[in-house]
């Protein structure tokens, strides 16, 4: 870029700064990821200075590289946050600090009644609820029919419940 453009480069951006993170803060309502959104479509638009031929047409390019930029940013894993009133944490009131044991004994009791559940029924359950995969997935999986799937998730929640017995009721959460 030769010196005349990059001293126009740098008279629109002074003039169009704070518009283009104001425009940004109002697609994702917070200031800090306004300034990058900002900052990245300011990028884009410096590299490709020299090939804008409508100078006119600026605002046009900046405002849809901010609004890619927010679309881009949301369809990242880990934006996909969700915030709550709740705080999902259970603490010991006295210290303050979470309370491990009762999930580890929660787990342990889980995944000792889990074996006792027959191989092929245990098999099921895990890939079913652990793995996530749905009836089809399983059965293709596990080279049989869907109805095999069915009747197996059935029978394997059956045992599992059979199996944790009395430890099922302090499974569940007081309500």
């Amino acid at each position: 870029m030769d010196q005349r453009d990059e001293q126009e480069f740098r008279e629109y951006f002074a003039a169009r700064r704070e518009a283009v993170r104001r425009s940004a803060y109002l697609l994702c309502g917070d200031w800090h990821r306004a300034d990058d959104f900002a900052q990245t479509a300011f990028v884009a638009l410096h590299r490709r200075w020299h090939k804008i031929r409508d100078r006119g047409a600026l605002d046009a390019y900046v405002r849809r590289s901010v609004v890619r930029a927010v679309i881009d940013e949301t369809r990242r894993p880990w934006r996909r946050e969700r915030f709550t009133d709740d705080v999902p944490d259970v603490t010991d009131s006295a210290t303050g600090v979470p309370d491990l044991g009762e999930s580890v004994a929660t787990r342990a009791t889980l995944l000792a009644a889990l074996r006792k559940v027959p191989s092929r029924q245990r098999a099921v359950l895990m890939l079913r609820f652990l793995e996530g995969l749905d009836v089809s997935g399983v059965a293709e999986t596990l080279g049989c029919s869907e109805g095999t799937v069915k009747s197996q998730t059935a029978r394997g929640l059956a045992a599992l419940r059979a199996e944790l017995g009395d430890a099922l009721d302090d499974l569940r959460p007081a309500s």
